[in-house]
């Protein structure tokens, strides 16, 4: 029996020194590797498991190999997946609220779209997107996007007439489109480049780093500056994986999270000085237009149509368009 107890006493001993199972999190990520998000999400998930002394092991996965955005969120929503880095432009559809975001000419600049979603007014639509299973700790950026075609430089409303541009899958881009009289195109980003040159689409909208890493520069010459659209991306956690955290690994992965947004921005403006000076050596043709607020003029009915279907929605846009 003493031979027994001793036995038993070493087992106990040995199940309580052993270290626990690490909490092994996975990340959805649609980029590349070597793309600034990736990078800042690498950063995120090393600083978590080294302040957490390996609590919780975060892996990302890139190039969207556990699908799509849309299925990702819900992945996210219902606990499948633990994090990820989202756009906000197809979150509309889930979480109404975010689609003011999409409001073209909503943000000044990119510096005011930063002032405005790390602030109180960025936490209204994490705590929008909590409700939804999906807690935002930061926010990333995308740059802003501008017009480009395979014709002529974009200098006024007028010059847009008649022209086929693809745009993604929103009637909020749709309607942007129609008001300075051209036609909207919604379409598949992968469609984009062999439309553009077969004449199928005149143009499409993005940014510079998408720009040049799609080859868009290849086919369409003609890249103007509007800054129409400067759209945010979140570091979002699934609820289900963060509700039960204690509060002192909260507070770690909320400082990894904001670590990881600051690298995203340092690493995205250095993206965007590189893909312009490429496609500028390409032979590309930029401008920045002269007159931002004709464009911006035209939006009126863009907003209209929203406030009249949102119109609890008018306050928060007032709010972010006071924001200095």
């Amino acid at each position: 029996m003493t031979f027994t107890r001793i036995a038993l006493s070493g087992a106990v001993a040995a199940l309580i020194a052993a270290p626990a199972l690490a909490d092994q999190w996975r990340g959805w990520n649609i980029h590349p590797e070597d793309y600034p998000n990736s990078i800042a999400l690498e950063s995120f998930a090393k600083e978590v498991a080294d302040k957490t002394g390996g609590r919780i092991e975060p892996e990302v996965y890139h190039n969207a190999v556990l699908g799509d955005q849309p299925d990702a969120i819900e992945q996210v929503r219902n606990g499948g997946l633990d994090f990820a880095n989202f756009n906000m432009g197809p979150m509309g559809q889930i979480v109404p609220a975010t689609n003011v975001l999409s409001l073209p000419f909503i943000f000044k600049d990119v510096e005011q779209m930063h002032h405005v979603m790390d602030g109180p007014i960025g936490q209204q639509f994490s705590d929008a997107l909590a409700a939804e299973g999906l807690v935002a700790l930061s926010w990333f950026d995308s740059g802003s996007r501008s017009f480009y075609n395979t014709k002529h430089p974009i200098e006024t409303p007028d010059d847009v007439k008649g022209m086929k541009f693809r745009v993604m899958n929103n009637d909020l881009y749709v309607d942007m489109v129609d008001q300075l009289g051209g036609n909207a195109t919604p379409m598949a980003y992968g469609e984009v480049y062999q439309s553009l040159k077969t004449g199928v689409i005149d143009g499409a909208e993005n940014n510079y780093p998408s720009y040049d890493s799609s080859n868009h520069f290849e086919v369409a010459k003609y890249y103007s500056i509007t800054n129409h659209l400067i759209i945010p991306e979140c570091l979002c956690v699934s609820t289900a994986t963060w509700d039960p955290l204690s509060d002192e690994d909260k507070a770690i992965v909320k400082e990894a999270a904001v670590h990881a947004a600051e690298e995203q921005r340092q690493l995205w403006a250095e993206r965007e000085k590189a893909s312009r000076e490429k496609v500028e050596a390409a032979g590309v043709e930029i401008n920045e237009v002269k007159d931002p607020k004709a464009f911006q003029d035209k939006m009126g009915p863009v907003y209209a149509n929203f406030i009249k279907a949102n119109p609890d929605l008018e306050s928060l846009i007032k709010d972010i368009q006071a924001t200095e």
